[in-house]
């Protein structure tokens, strides 16, 4: 009865030190967690400083203050997320937001100077937003080609091993395959 007890204690035990293990966020969730907290005070403190203005300087001062958490935001999740999309989103998130602030600093102007500073902050935005895509593309396309590149010289190599014979052929196979990932 003793051993039995021992060991529905122990099990215990161990399956809490292993669900506490799991449940442990990892560091970059730490970082991602700690750059959205960051974010979010600056936004606050900055978002403050603004109520000291008036009229257009207020909504150019906010518009920053929204910007500047943005770009820490998206930067923070891109890392976190470590993937090429997410870099693609934190680049379109960031010229939008550098979009709203142009747009706010053109508010100040008026008449034909207005609609031509809009304009050239929408076409900053756009081609922001195209060389984010294009980037990604590009990057995309690099990397099968470099897969295709892989595999043509995977080929080549088998081939070579196909001209050896028995323990020689297994031991070029091997490498060939250890060479080449596959």
């Amino acid at each position: 009865m003793k051993n039995a007890y021992a060991m529905m204690l122990l099990s215990a035990a161990a399956a809490g030190f292993a669900a506490s293990a799991i449940a442990a966020p990892t560091e970059a969730t730490v970082a991602y967690t700690m750059a959205n907290q960051r974010a979010a005070a600056n936004y606050k403190v900055a978002r403050a400083k603004c109520n000291s203005f008036a009229g257009n300087l207020r909504t150019v001062c906010v518009a920053e203050a929204r910007s500047a958490r943005i770009h820490l935001e998206a930067n923070a999740k891109a890392q976190y997320k470590s993937s090429l999309s997410a870099r693609t989103d934190a680049r379109e998130a960031i010229a939008d937001a550098d979009y709203d602030v142009a747009k706010a600093r053109c508010a100040s102007k008026t008449g034909n100077a207005e609609a031509v500073c809009i304009k050239e902050a929408k076409a900053a935005e756009v081609s922001a937003v195209a060389d984010a895509k294009a980037d990604k593309k590009v990057i995309e396309a690099r990397a099968d080609a470099r897969d295709d590149k892989q595999t043509a010289d995977y080929k080549v190599a088998i081939e070579k091993c196909d001209a050896l014979a028995g323990a020689a052929k297994d031991a070029c196979v091997m490498s060939a395959r250890y060479q080449f990932d596959k």
